[in-house]
């Protein structure tokens, strides 16, 4: 069994789904692993991760509108000491998920047909991501 870690940087310019399945998809080749389990984890809390298809656009803007219904800025929120869409989008990020877990087989991350792996910016300014893969598998 071997383990390998990468770090990847996400420079992001606001509200938004950033896909980065090739750079996955890099990482596990070169890597050469068989059989495994890839774990990404995003190191923020006003930001996470998703797997959500790739193939139609109209989809990343439903989620948006969806999300912007669901914890809208500019409300009473008690913390504001970062801005007004702070706090929204720690309520985004509390919804979805900060991990996710693939399997890998034969050499390759197992994602359907119109799968893809993003980011989800919750803030409006722009910022710097970091997501931490970690490899284990023979």
């Amino acid at each position: 069994m071997k383990q390998s870690i990468k770090t990847l940087k996400i420079k992001t310019t606001g509200q938004g789904f950033y896909e980065f399945t090739s750079n996955v998809i890099e990482f596990v080749k070169n890597k050469k692993t068989k059989n495994g389990l890839l774990t990404i984890y995003v190191m923020h809390t006003s930001c996470s991760l998703l797997i959500q298809e790739n193939a139609d656009k109209d989809v990343q803007k439903d989620l948006l509108n969806y999300f912007s219904r669901i914890a809208p800025e500019n409300k009473d929120y008690i913390h504001q000491s970062e801005g007004s869409d702070d706090m929204p989008a720690h309520i985004k990020s509390s919804l979805t998920q900060t991990s996710l877990s693939i399997p890998i087989e034969n050499f390759e991350i197992t994602l359907g047909t119109w799968q893809g792996i993003y980011l989800f910016e919750h803030r409006l300014e722009q910022h710097t991501r970091t997501l931490s893969h970690h490899l284990i598998g023979d």
